[in-house]
């Protein structure tokens, strides 16, 4: 058994997606020959990326060695302070605690073990990485969650910015084993960057676990039409005038349709069209929300649920006649480097999904799957035609769309963790650090993981 530790400021009992990836990775390694031991943060919630969710712990296999720094965090700086974090690149105080705490923590649970892996987000614990695997001298492991300064939905003060924070993830990463993204897009770009083309830059992305989707679907007793969407309500315009006209936002991108709002309009479209629908279709909202926003969106058919716990929203989404998945919008022909978390429990769930996204991965994954209809993510005519096609499906009693279940199956949570696995492998087989692992399932593991790989991009590896 091999020992690995893993950076993870978002872990259990936190939640969201970016918990998620990092607690089933945890989950699922140490039946493919992984011991891990889990540096984290104190668990400190409250905030709209940072909701509590300790159902999550049920995730984290009993007796796994998990670290948590215990030096509080550093509080937020003002107003003037944020600007001056923002517009001058000042070192925020959350920054510098994490690598040192990181490094310290890792430095004591780390003594002996054989590689280290970075989930990213903050992209500070690359550096916290480099510096264990400098100091331990073990190879590390970027996952990238997010693309970093490759990430078209971060904008930025300027371009000189944006500039400032490629030239900061090509040092960081270029020390690094290999690199996983989680989108192919992401994938292909990063494997352009100087510091990588000798690197193993490989795509395994978020998914879903089967074990969340045991058992029958909620009965629900009622018949109304019910639309969900789960997940961050992007409300706030986040690119001001001054970043757009100094390029630190990319040329036509809104971030304003990844939320409820256009889902809204169009339900307020069909319904002036077809006022025999009033009383019909339900809107359930699930994830962050803020009380202005509550305030404004004040509906008889609208459900605010506010934050669910992961098992809670699943049990919503398989609730549902439709499931709204909206992206930030951007110019035709300009594709996507993300893809939500949520996009494959969606799919999992096997429900209808209204999906208004941009070109990219997700639109080419929903296309194929069988179940999504699509639409750009600002045309709230199509919404609104594809809602009312549907609410139609339904009243004359036809079956949902079949969903690709062998394309489904490729996203499933332990196989994702058996290309991870791989990507372990590879990097012990290339390091002086190889220890004795069980034989036994090895090669099986191996097997199974390749074949997974070849279809997943990882072959080439």
């Amino acid at each position: 058994m091999s020992r690995v530790l893993v950076l993870a400021y978002f872990f259990p009992p936190l939640g969201g997606a970016g918990v998620q990836r990092s607690a089933k990775f945890v989950k699922y390694l140490p039946a493919l020959g992984y011991d891990p031991i889990v540096i984290t943060g104190p668990a400190a919630v409250g905030g709209p990326f940072s909701p509590a969710d300790p159902t999550l712990m049920g995730d984290v296999p009993s007796g796994t060695r998990v670290e948590r720094i215990r030096v509080p965090e550093p509080e937020a700086g003002g107003r003037w302070r944020s600007r001056a974090e923002r517009w001058l690149g000042a070192p925020r105080p959350f920054s510098r605690w994490w690598v040192e705490q990181a490094v310290a923590t890792g430095l004591q649970a780390g003594r002996e073990v054989d590689l280290i892996y970075a989930s990213m987000s903050p992209f500070e614990s690359g550096t916290a990485a480099a510096r264990l695997a400098r100091s331990l001298g073990k190879p590390w492991i970027a996952d990238l969650r997010d693309p970093w300064a490759l990430d078209e939905v971060v904008v930025y003060p300027t371009a000189a910015h944006r500039r400032l924070a490629l030239a900061r993830m090509r040092r960081t990463l270029a020390s690094a084993a290999a690199v996983v993204m989680n989108t192919f897009e992401a994938a292909a770009i990063a494997r352009e960057l100087p510091e990588l083309r000798s690197t193993p830059v490989v795509t395994i992305p978020n998914g879903f676990d089967e074990d969340d989707f045991a058992g029958a679907p909620p009965d629900r007793g009622d018949s109304a039409f019910r639309i969900v969407h789960a997940g961050f309500a992007h409300t706030e315009p986040v690119a001001g005038r001054a970043s757009k006209a100094l390029r630190g936002a990319v040329p036509g991108y809104d971030l304003m349709t990844r939320s409820h709002v256009n889902l809204l309009s169009a339900v307020d479209a069909l319904l002036e069209t077809r006022p025999e629908l009033q009383g019909t279709i339900e809107v359930h909202l699930a994830g962050f929300i803020s009380d202005e926003e509550r305030e404004r969106i004040r509906s008889s058919r609208v459900h605010v649920h506010g934050y669910l716990s992961h098992g809670e929203t699943i049990a919503l989404l398989r609730s549902g006649d439709l499931l709204f998945l909206p992206m930030h919008d951007l110019p035709p022909g300009r594709r996507a480097r993300t893809v939500p978390g949520k996009t494959y429990e969606y799919l999992a769930s096997g429900r209808p999904i209204l999906a208004a996204v941009p070109d990219g991965d997700a639109r080419d994954l929903l296309g194929r799957a069988g179940t999504a209809f699509l639409c750009r993510p600002s045309d709230v005519d199509a919404m609104a035609r594809i809602i009312g096609e549907q609410v139609d499906r339904e009243r004359r009693g036809e079956p949902v769309p079949p969903l690709d279940a062998s394309l489904l199956a490729s996203y499933e949570r332990q196989s994702l963790t058996q290309q991870l696995a791989l990507v372990f492998d590879n990097v012990l087989e290339r390091s002086s650090v190889v220890t004795e692992r069980p034989r036994l399932d090895s090669a099986e593991r191996n097997g199974k993981a390749i074949r997974a790989a070849s279809s997943s991009g990882l072959g080439g590896m």
